[in-house]
């Protein structure tokens, strides 16, 4: 039976050892009671459900806050010498989601000005405060940032890898894998940039005629630039921050994604129409191969970027199948007079071709540059008509569109120029007899995110 004792007074000799309590016995202060000499010394009672909301904290007590909702704002206790308070990133999501520590009104946070407040937006950091004087007010003490099994970055192993400031660059010229080794404890550096090219067609392979040959369209081009990849991205730019919007974010996980850049169509002799270019792929973007050019009388053809259409037909459909932003533009018409035209220009990333005209062949569209790479590098330019007899033959699209050729007897056996490699660009147009149209030019992957 439990029995009590009353005690007004214990003394022990210096250096020896007061036992209160049994072993399992629990030692209680009475209410209202009060202690000194033991007690805390600079440490805190951690309160293990995390805050996700606006709160006042306690003097004595830690806490885990979670912003990943919400910013959040800690009102401090009032301050008395000695006080203490401790808060810890609870997930990473100080960086993204500040923390906004308010002091008692008219008390200082580390000497500043009275009732001003501290915003902490350092991913992972925990801090102890504790309470000094007037002068200080609270004191931050302990400053540490949190550390974890895992890591604030992605690494990862693929292509051609270059670095650009905390960047890094994985470049894909030709198929391969973008295998995440790890991923990053905060989910916004997950979140990467990329730029997807597909091949370009070739162009269309005439014989002279009076009909032209017309130039094909680049690669469709997908780009999306994401917040924590500092650069200047093109016009295609997915991200909603920028006017084209609506693009599509990736989220890595910890996996390898294969990755396909398509070929370029290949050239094309006489008489024959150019092939379209193959797809591009990385996770769940695709870009379409750009549009094969026509040769003869003929409507121009849907892809990436369509292609430019001979006679008096009009160009293809670009963005085929549609996709936000838009992919490509179209490509343009052949147009002339008294049955003599030059062939239309294919389309390329961020303009259309232009129309032939009598004997003339139509310029290709032009393509979009973007410093994703580290250095501003255009791509998907749409490729050039053909010329009939001694007209001017147009010029590619700037992106790798390829150039026409015209149908000068006096230039016989040459050919049209060709997609500039790993730019998308489309072939352009051949009116030469013993010629051939330009092929396609292959398309590129490049991912850039965060690393350090």
């Amino acid at each position: 039976m439990a029995s009590k004792v009353k005690v007004n007074t214990v003394e022990t000799e210096s250096g020896s050892t007061l036992t209160l309590g049994k072993s399992g016995d629990t030692v209680t202060l009475a209410s209202g009671a009060s202690q000194s000499g033991f007690g805390r010394t600079g440490t805190v009672d951690w309160q293990t459900t995390p805050k996700t909301g606006n709160f006042t904290a306690a003097n004595g007590e830690g806490y885990f806050i979670n912003t990943t909702s919400s910013a959040i704002t800690m009102t401090m206790p009032s301050g008395s010498a000695g006080a203490i308070v401790s808060i810890q990133d609870y997930n990473r999501t100080f960086a993204t989601n500040n923390l906004t520590v308010a002091p008692a009104s008219g008390e200082k946070i580390n000497g500043g000005n009275a009732s001003q407040n501290l915003v902490i937006s350092t991913e992972g950091q925990g801090l102890t405060f504790v309470y000094v004087d007037s002068t200080v007010g609270w004191k931050t003490v302990h400053d540490n940032e949190f550390a974890s099994g895992g890591t604030n970055f992605i690494d990862a192993s693929g292509g051609t890898v270059t670095t650009c400031g905390n960047c890094k660059i994985h470049t894909f010229t030709g198929p391969g894998s973008f295998t995440v080794n790890k991923t990053a404890n905060c989910s916004a550096n997950n979140l990467v940039a990329y730029l997807v090219v597909a091949g370009g067609g070739s162009g269309g392979s005439a014989n002279n005629n009076n009909n032209g040959a017309s130039g094909a369209g680049a690669g469709g081009a997908r780009e999306y630039k994401s917040p924590v990849t500092p650069y200047t991205s093109s016009p295609l730019d997915g991200n909603p921050s920028n006017p084209a919007g609506g693009g599509t974010a990736i989220t890595i996980t910890q996996q390898s994604y294969p990755i396909t850049v398509g070929s370029g169509g290949a050239a094309a002799s006489p008489i024959n129409n150019g092939t379209d270019g193959s797809n591009s792929i990385f996770s769940t973007i695709t870009s379409a191969g750009g549009a094969g050019g026509r040769a003869g009388s003929s409507a121009g053809t849907n892809g990436g970027s369509g292609s430019g259409g001979t006679g008096s037909n009009p160009g293809g459909n670009g963005n085929t199948p549609p996709v936000t932003p838009p992919q490509g533009k179209n490509g343009s018409a052949g147009n002339g007079s008294s049955g003599v035209y030059g062939g239309g220009g294919g389309g390329g990333a961020t303009t259309t071709g232009t129309a032939g005209s009598t004997s003339s062949g139509g310029p290709g569209g032009t393509g979009a540059t973007t410093h994703i790479s580290g250095s501003p590098t255009a791509y998907a330019g749409g490729g050039a008509g053909g010329a009939y007899g001694n007209g001017p033959a147009g010029t590619g699209g700037t992106g790798g569109g390829g150039d026409g050729n015209d149908g000068n007897p006096a230039n016989p056996g040459t050919s049209a120029g060709s997609g500039t490699a790993n730019t998308g660009g489309g072939g352009g147009g051949n009116n030469q007899p013993a010629g051939s149209s330009g092929g396609g030019g292959s398309g590129i992957v490049i991912i850039r995110y965060k690393f350090q």
